[in-house]
């Protein structure tokens, strides 16, 4: 019998299938999982990790946010809801400032999972810049000085009205990390 988190991580895996992540052609699946485990190694509880795991599905495939809260119920569907960016039809910027806005007011355990997807992705890019150096920017819509400002104004966005703790602070390490002169 599968538990609901593997469930999960099978649901996903099935989702992103043939889908690759932006640089090193890693399968999809590795990012959401690593999302998920991040959340479970900072002692989230179950419905929190998976949505960590379901967190792209409704903005990176055809499931909709309907199929999440059948499968795994309204609880997850609305974490992995408000995790997600809504509306892809406005521009980057448009988007991005978007998020960072809600963020601010965002639930405590939706601003857990927006952290673990911006701690993976961002190791996911310090490896990416070990292999490939400055090339790993060209991966993305918009370039490294955008991207930093992008991460740190998603951290603020983190942090308001919360104590800090463990995961933003990994977050503000990663970021250091990733956008460090050395990465320049």
């Amino acid at each position: 019998m599968f538990t609901k988190i593997e469930q999960a991580i099978y649901f996903a895996t099935k989702a992103h299938e043939g889908q690759k992540r932006k640089t090193r052609f890693v399968d999809y699946i590795a990012h959401s999982f690593s999302v998920g485990m991040i959340l479970k190694d900072f002692g989230c509880r179950g419905e929190v990790v998976i949505a960590g795991v379901l967190h792209d599905v409704v903005e990176d495939t055809l499931y909709t946010i309907d199929d999440i809260a059948k499968m795994f119920g309204d609880e997850v569907a609305r974490l992995v809801w408000n995790a997600s960016e809504s509306d892809k039809s406005l521009s980057w910027e448009e988007r991005k400032q978007k998020t960072i806005e809600y963020i601010k007011t965002a639930p405590f355990e939706v601003k857990l999972i927006v952290c673990a997807d911006k701690i993976n992705n961002l190791d996911n890019s310090y490896e990416d810049h070990q292999i490939l150096g400055e090339q790993v920017w060209n991966s993305f819509k918009r370039g490294k000085d955008e991207m930093e400002w992008y991460f740190k104004n998603v951290l603020a966005s983190l942090k308001y009205n919360e104590e800090n703790n463990q995961l933003f602070e990994r977050l503000e390490k990663t970021i250091i990390e990733a956008f460090d002169s050395k990465c320049k």
